[in-house]
């Protein structure tokens, strides 16, 4: 080998060695999504809340823990929602099974009038660059089913409307998530900047189009909830 080029071949590989740290350190679509959908009746809302609340502080604090927000439904009080990202699927197994999750569900069960609906999900398109979400941020999770047939087809256009709903002003996140034991079953998590961002972006033409193409896909009605962020 000509030495001339040895220090640019070792410059390289530490280059591509220190790229590969970052990536690692900064997970994407590989780290495990999970929505975990609760209702309570209306008057044990507060006390859910507080259970959430503590959840929340501990499961922040275990290994592989990337994300995890505590949402309440605005139009109802005692509908909550947990959006979880975790830096692979041993990490939130360990979560599942761990002191924090426990208490959550325990705590939760006297409280329920509906089934602890937890979804594993992989994340399929994902804002490499998410903003902060803003104090009076709108979170939007909706459940899309297509019928099976219209799965991949469905993949692209969320992937469209993805690249081309974060471009508008006010969006703080977009996300396309693949539920893992039914591939026909998405989630679209958003989170706008207010509800003035939230309201132009659905009136706007790419999220037109989006609806009607998807509308001939589906296989249940087109259920997207609006939240707001408990912390």
């Amino acid at each position: 080998m000509n030495v001339l080029y040895t220090p640019l071949i070792a410059a390289a590989v530490l280059a591509a060695a220190a790229a590969a740290g970052a990536q690692a350190q900064t997970p994407g679509t590989e780290a495990p999504r999970v929505i975990t959908y609760i209702e309570v009746a209306p008057s044990a809302a507060d006390a859910a809340a507080d259970l959430l609340w503590r959840a929340a502080a501990a499961s922040r604090k275990e290994a592989g823990s990337l994300r995890y927000e505590i949402l309440q439904l605005i139009e109802r009080r005692g509908q909550f929602a947990i959006l979880e990202a975790w830096h692979d699927a041993k990490a939130f197994e360990a979560h599942d099974g761990g002191a924090a999750a426990k208490a959550l569900r325990g705590g939760l069960d006297p409280l329920r009038v509906g089934f602890y609906d937890q979804r594993l999900e992989t994340a399929i398109d994902i804002d490499p660059a998410p903003a902060p979400a803003s104090k009076d941020a709108i979170y939007v999770a909706t459940h899309v089913d297509v019928t099976g047939q219209f799965k991949d087809d469905a993949i692209v256009m969320m992937k469209k409307i993805a690249a081309e709903s974060r471009k508008q002003a006010g969006a703080e996140r977009y996300e396309v998530w693949q539920q893992n034991n039914r591939l026909n079953h998405f989630t679209v998590v958003e989170v706008w900047k207010d509800q003035g961002a939230l309201d132009a972006h659905n009136v706007s033409a790419p999220a037109r189009e989006y609806r009607e193409q998807l509308g001939r896909m589906m296989g249940a009605l087109y259920d997207d909830r609006r939240y707001r962020n408990l912390e």
